[in-house]
């Protein structure tokens, strides 16, 4: 599987430009960011072991 290269990014960013305006983007930029940093906590914590509680 090859990677995206500068021309396939051109092209999604002109779409995205075209399907949203260039006034959504920065929104929809942001809630994909907390999105992911939301899913990257979910993960650690998942596999954070468990602290045990001394009595």
């Amino acid at each position: 599987m090859r990677s995206i290269g500068p021309w396939e990014l051109v092209v999604i960013l002109i779409i995205a430009v075209l399907l949203f305006g260039g006034k959504k983007l920065p929104e929809l930029a942001k809630g994909l960011g907390e999105g992911i940093k939301n899913f990257k906590n979910a993960i650690k914590e998942e596999h954070k072991p468990e602290e045990k509680k001394q009595a």
